[in-house]
């Protein structure tokens, strides 16, 4: 959104995906998570992105677009990076129980002091590649935004699957080449295309389940 600040393409990509005000403290949180961001990452390099307008509708708007398809309490965020999508959907849904799954101690770190500065309650950091991790519980939603290719996606999270948990894959194009080759034990129920808020960028969303 060239010219405008952060703040003000926050207020306006979040009325725009949702059709409501931002409330003053989730917008001070988002803000207060990109100031972070941006800080951090002059040292440890956790974005490509270095505007922070640009990580306000890079990041923090393209994470929220996929709001109206969550279901359930809980998220596992695997291989979020910086806490893509976890921390801006933790900051909106106070009531969504978020763990942040990355195998980056840096990342960790640094998501460690996002909980800790800006005091979200909701947010869990760990530590763990996602094919090793073994949770005490499961999960209502998987989602990432760093996986390559969704057989891979779906291939590390199978043993965190219940039967009513629902895998969602974020990504640019829509993928139909890899959908094909998706193996016959997880269903797509749907494709449904993003549109972040000064994002002029192609955006999927693929949502996927275990096969009756």
């Amino acid at each position: 959104m060239p010219g405008t600040s952060p703040a003000e393409a926050l207020g306006a990509g979040y009325l725009a995906l949702v059709g409501l005000e931002l409330p003053d403290s989730a917008r001070d949180a988002l803000l207060a998570y990109v100031d972070l961001l941006h800080r951090w990452n002059k040292t440890y390099n956790l974005t490509a992105v270095r505007n922070p307008a640009d990580m306000v509708s890079r990041h923090v708007l393209d994470s929220l677009s996929v709001l109206p398809w969550l279901r359930g309490e809980t998220l596992l965020d695997a291989g979020t990076g910086a806490g893509l999508p976890g921390v801006p959907l933790a900051i909106v849904r106070p009531d969504l129980q978020v763990t942040l799954l990355d195998s980056a101690g840096k990342k960790i770190r640094f998501l460690r002091q996002v909980q800790r500065e800006l005091g979200i309650a909701n947010l869990f950091p760990v530590q763990a590649r996602l094919e090793d991790y073994s949770p005490p519980a499961g999960f209502a939603m998987i989602i990432s935004r760093a996986f390559a290719e969704l057989t891979g996606f779906v291939a590390a999270s199978r043993h965190l699957m219940q039967p009513d948990t629902r895998l969602l894959a974020m990504k640019g194009r829509r993928p139909d080449e890899e959908i094909a080759r998706l193996p016959a034990w997880i269903r797509v129920e749907a494709v449904q295309e993003l549109f972040p808020p000064g994002l002029h960028e192609q955006r999927h969303l693929v949502i996927m389940s275990l096969s009756a």
